[in-house]
């Protein structure tokens, strides 16, 4: 578990980790508890690494068929 945590931070997630600190800094300074559980939610994504669309659960696959054609001028 400690292994997935330390390992593969990309910006997206270093960006989650700094809006989830922010917002519970922000509900806690100004007394907003929607502020804590949402900041809460970004910093659990950015730990367990998964976001919108799951750890990478929306990427597509590439084809690996590449063919190219000459192009002649005629």
């Amino acid at each position: 578990m400690m292994e997935a945590i330390a390992q593969q931070w990309n910006f997206m997630r270093i960006l989650r980790l700094v809006v989830g600190i922010w917002g519970i800094y922000s509900s806690i300074t100004d007394s907003q508890p929607l502020f804590g559980i949402l900041g809460g939610v970004f910093i659990l994504q950015s730990l367990l690494n998964v976001g919108g669309c799951g750890s990478n659960g929306c990427k597509i696959p590439q084809n690996q068929n590449h063919t190219t054609a000459n192009i002649k001028n005629t």
